[in-house]
């Protein structure tokens, strides 16, 4: 049953309506004492609150009420209902504990959608196991993890709160250092999930020039500009019915944040060029190795969208906390690059076994994949000792290439043009994918093909 709170009959009765034509059970209450009375009389699964109730337009009732209502039900989500200008009030509710938030005028299928996560959420926390977390086995027959590898305890409770918060719609931000993974978290939650078989699709914020913002986010008409020659998706459209990723939240522009705002709230947006209105049904996963509460409180990120985003926060251990899983990966990253090479002898020695975990790895998973593509393709033996694994493994997550001892009768630039060689032949020709491979940056890449007379 849900309980809707609000001192405006007009606006109980059609959430009313609403909720029961969704199919909810529901009771109404106008004043913050009714509604703590129905607590006791009528227990609710969801409140849904107004913040505003008409003698008090601060807010002060509503924000009472809500502390009043998580203090004798901590587990009861609360959805509060807010004017647009309003929302530093709605922020201050979901500090207060309540579980998600909607505008008024709201949308239809955004208020039954933010109702929906908030009653899956509180289920999902109702049914956490207690006691000894889950083996990664129990978690492998809950869901698709196959490209997540990890043992670990740490990582082991990253992937429990995946399989819990997956099947719902609820924005999830995943937090962790350059390198732990933060975008297969992101496939995993979308793989898991109700909308698996629609599109998921990545935006890479910090890739995106202001002046290309709306266009490449919303999409543009003919016309809107020099040089829009056709209609053209943007990429909330594209991902509509699906999963839309927004890696790099952190380096979002001022002006972005705004824009995102606003399509996040309510699920609306215009077309550049157009002023006609389109909906979106998406859901919303968003990705940052930075500090986003202490960008908040230096004024570099808007507080407002930083709670519309993190309804659930997901955080990455770095590699180094979770020691135990380097020979795994490393293992699993040695088979792959060994079939791709056609190197399948290949093996780790006990002694590099031993050696890879005590290395710090800034640059986490991805220092330790590139380490060890970069072995296979150098390496004369078939069996990587620490040695080979040591010239191969840069000192920073940097993009420098790392030196290269010479290896048999080859000099250092033989190696370094055999190791881009077959780079190019495993990569298809991709740049970016070779350039990533090889700890390099594009503009280096292109300056050793050319020194070496290599074409993609």
């Amino acid at each position: 049953m849900i309980l809707v709170v609000d001192d405006d009959a007009s606006v109980t009765a059609s959430l009313a309506l609403l909720l029961r034509q969704a199919g909810y059970a529901v009771s109404t209450a106008a004043s913050a004492a009714e509604a703590l009375a129905r607590l006791g009389t009528e227990p609710p699964s969801l409140v849904l609150q107004d913040m505003n109730f008409s003698r008090h337009t601060s807010g002060e009732e509503g924000l009472a009420l809500l502390r009043e209502i998580r203090a004798r039900r901590p587990a009861l989500p609360v959805v509060l209902m807010t004017a647009w200008g309003s929302i530093p009030l709605a922020v201050e509710g979901m500090k207060a504990g309540a579980s998600d938030f909607v505008t008024k005028p709201w949308t239809n299928a955004q208020l039954l959608q933010s109702v929906r996560t908030s009653l899956g959420l509180a289920e999902a926390e109702a049914t956490k196991p207690t006691g000894m977390a889950p083996t990664r086995e129990e978690l492998d027959e809950r869901c698709d993890f196959a490209s997540l590898v990890g043992e670990d305890e740490h990582f082991l409770a990253v992937l429990d709160v995946v399989a819990r918060v997956a099947p719902t719609d609820a924005s999830v931000l995943i937090t962790g250092e350059s390198g732990t993974g933060k975008e297969l978290v992101a496939e995993a939650l979308h793989r898991n999930s109700q909308r698996r078989e629609a599109p998921f699709v990545k935006v890479n914020l910090g890739g995106i020039a202001t002046s290309l913002f709306e266009s490449e986010m919303f999409g543009h008409v003919r016309g809107a500009f020099t040089d829009a020659r056709a209609d053209r998706k943007g990429r909330f459209e594209t991902a509509h019915g699906g999963t839309i990723f927004l890696d790099e939240i952190g380096e979002a522009e001022p002006s972005a944040q705004v824009k995102l705002l606003r399509v996040l709230q309510d699920r609306t947006f215009e077309v550049l060029g157009s002023s006609a209105s389109r909906t979106v049904d998406v859901r919303v996963v968003s990705a940052t190795n930075r500090d986003l509460p202490a960008m908040v409180a230096r004024g570099q990120f808007r507080e407002d969208l930083l709670y519309r985003l993190n309804l659930i926060t997901v955080h990455l251990p770095a590699l180094r906390e979770r020691p135990g899983d380097v020979p795994l990966l490393a293992r699993r990253f040695l088979r792959t690059f060994a079939q791709a090479y056609g190197r399948e002898a290949l093996a780790l020695s006990p002694a590099a076994l031993r050696w890879l975990p005590a290395q710090p790895w800034p640059g986490n998973v991805r220092q330790l994949r590139q380490s060890l593509e970069r072995a296979v393709l150098v390496s004369p033996h078939d069996r990587l000792e620490p040695s080979d694994l040591e010239a191969t493994t840069a000192p920073s997550a940097g993009p420098a290439t790392p030196a290269l001892p010479a290896v048999g009768s080859m000099t250092l630039d033989e190696i370094e043009r055999a190791m881009i060689v077959k780079s190019l032949q495993h990569h298809g020709g991709n740049l970016t994918r070779v350039a990533e491979s090889l700890g390099m940056s594009r503009p280096a890449l292109y300056r050793r093909l050319e020194k070496y007379g290599l074409s993609a």
